[in-house]
């Protein structure tokens, strides 16, 4: 029997990325971690020293993880009937309400950011709804608070946790929860005991993406909080950019690792890494030891839950003699609890149009007059126009590279058979893992030590290493559902591989690949930590831009630059969804 050759390995594809992240993920964590133990050459404890001598920085890790456990928190729990609802939905009324949500998600961090301070502000659209109500004499100070940061977080990562359980969701079976009614059980017991733990995977992988996110935010933080709310990553950037302070940034970035990855290690334990990637959680995961007490604990409390509801539903009699589980589309009650989350999720961002067509310099609500000026003052702005230009280069030489690099990845992880692919998915999946602040301070000193700070190069591939994971993950989606028995017809009727690929394999998966590319180029368009630091002084992104403009001064044209974006984002979801409508069989 002939060997295979070595260049035959299955693992060929996936060869790229894997030296992509080898080069710009691991290599530069891995010397940002080597600083922290390093002082002129010489091993040394110094910045750990300092970093727990004194209380400050612990309160601030606690700080941190009370902001990002209340935000995971509040975000699964208002996000939940949102991605109930739309996954029952039929295909033609799913599209409308999603929409709102991948608006929401794709809607950039600092929009949405800016968008508070005008709604919460002293003048602002809360502050005069309070007052015209008679609820306060005067305006309150809402911004520079605690609540003020877990509603901008909560406001920017509940449209990722929608979307991860949305995910779930669609793949559960309605008739069990239906089955369960029709052998007696109540319907607070029916979905407690059957739908909800079905669900399960989504909620914790929608969770853990919730909380690792905001342990490494600093957008919302920064912009709404005051010295009280300050967060792990704040005192990171602090660390480079006012005192260049690597080692200590560097054992700050430690720290902050450790917890992430600690809370994956507890999430792998439980229900397995790969039911991130749309796999099946691992029964045999949660039967034995503290995790089988876990899982003993966990049924006793739904069965409390499915109880209580029984209760509540029997206090409504209409409801309770349906006898049946009713579709979740037609429930009023259902209905008008999910709009008004994405009257939450639209409402600060729409607002900006109002505000950028104002005739007065400031940004009072009401706003006062009608004018184009601010659009004006944008165009004639040299400075925004070469941001803008220098981002949508950055983002489309994104995308490109991610999905040339990306999509033989997924095909190996998807198609090969073979060893080590639960390694390969976690590999692919470690931009996620580690913080985004942790990645962008490491190839900031990578870029710096070979000369790339300031160039498009440096964007470029650093979005890269950011847009992968997105990519990969949904290319292995497409691919699941790929028949590639229509590749073996092509070749049975003479077809030559080149021309198989051509006419038969990527016009059936063009759709997808558009749809990764778009990802990308969304995710690329609106990063902005990367760009803190390899941007360059006169070279910054579009992100960069609006940030150095809102943390020095507010003014309209901000408002005209966020309408400007939230409608270029809306332009791409409707595109996105064009062609999937004409990649669907006609009925």
């Amino acid at each position: 029997m002939r060997r295979k050759r070595p260049w035959t390995h299955p693992l060929l594809p996936a060869a790229p990325l894997a030296l992509l992240l080898l080069l710009l993920l691991v290599y530069p964590v891995g010397q940002l971690l080597l600083l922290s133990v390093d002082s002129g050459g010489a091993f040394t404890w110094m910045h750990y020293r300092q970093l727990f001598a004194s209380s400050v920085y612990a309160n601030v890790m606690l700080i941190t993880l009370k902001i990002a456990f209340c935000t995971t928190v509040l975000s699964v729990v208002a996000g939940y009937p949102v991605a109930y609802l739309i996954a029952a939905l039929p295909r033609r009324r799913k599209t409308g309400w999603l929409f709102w949500v991948l608006l929401s998600f794709w809607t950039s961090f600092l929009v949405r950011a800016f968008a508070w301070i005008v709604m919460l502000g002293r003048n602002g659209v809360v502050n005069q709804l309070l007052t015209a109500s008679g609820l306060q004499d005067a305006p309150a100070n809402l911004l520079y608070s605690l609540g003020a940061v877990l509603v901008g977080m909560v406001h920017a990562l509940m449209p990722l946790a929608v979307l991860t359980l949305l995910s779930v969701m669609e793949n559960i079976d309605r008739s069990l929860p239906r089955a369960a009614l029709t052998l007696g059980a109540r319907p607070g017991t029916a979905f407690w005991r059957v739908y909800f733990p079905l669900s399960m995977p989504g909620v914790a992988a929608g969770a853990i993406m919730v909380f690792v996110t905001a342990i490494g935010f600093f957008i919302v933080p920064a912009l709404l909080g005051g010295r009280r709310e300050t967060m792990i990553t704040q005192l990171i950037i602090e660390q480079i950019q006012q005192t260049m302070n690597w080692g200590f940034a560097g054992a700050i970035s430690v720290l902050m690792l450790i917890v992430v990855l600690a809370v994956f290690a507890l999430y792998d334990r439980l229900l397995g890494l790969s039911s991130m990637a749309g796999g099946s959680a691992d029964p045999g995961r949660n039967n034995t030891g503290s995790a089988g007490l876990l899982h003993r604990a966990g049924d006793a409390a739904l069965a409390t839950l499915g109880r209580a509801s029984d209760r509540l539903i029997a206090l409504f009699p209409r409801f309770s003699r349906q006898g049946h589980d009713p579709e979740p589309g037609r429930s009023p009650i259902l209905r008008t609890l999910v709009l008004l989350v994405l009257l939450f999720l639209s409402v600060p961002a729409l607002l900006m149009l109002p505000l950028s067509l104002a005739g007065t310099s400031g940004l009072n609500w009401p706003p006062s007059g009608f004018s184009l000026q601010h659009y004006q003052e944008l165009l004639a702005s040299p400075l925004w126009l070469r941001a803008g230009l220098r981002s949508l280069i950055v983002g489309l030489g994104t995308a490109s590279l991610a999905l040339l690099v990306g999509t033989p990845a997924a095909l190996v992880l998807v198609r090969a058979r073979m060893r080590g692919k639960s390694l390969l998915l976690a590999f692919v999946l470690s931009p996620i893992i580690v913080p985004r602040m942790v990645i962008a301070v490491g190839l900031f000193y990578f870029f710096a030590r070979v000369g790339l700070v300031g160039s498009a190069w440096a964007l470029v591939l650093g979005h890269t290493v950011i847009a992968l994971p997105y990519v990969v993950l949904t290319m292995m989606a497409v691919l699941r559902n790929y028949d590639t028995r229509l590749d073996l017809a092509a070749h049975s009727l003479g077809a030559r591989p080149w021309q198989t690929l051509r006419y038969v394999s990527l016009p059936i998966l063009a759709t997808g690949l558009m749809s990764s590319f778009l990802f990308a180029f969304a995710t690329s368009f609106d990063e902005l930590t990367i760009s803190l630091f390899a941007s360059g002084g006169m070279n910054a992104t579009l992100p960069k831009q609006f940030w150095d403009q809102v943390t020095l001064q507010i003014s309209p044209v901000i408002a005209a630059v966020s309408t400007c974006l939230f409608a270029f984002i809306a332009a791409l979801i409707w595109i996105a969804d064009r062609l999937r409508r004409n990649s669907l069989p006609a009925a």
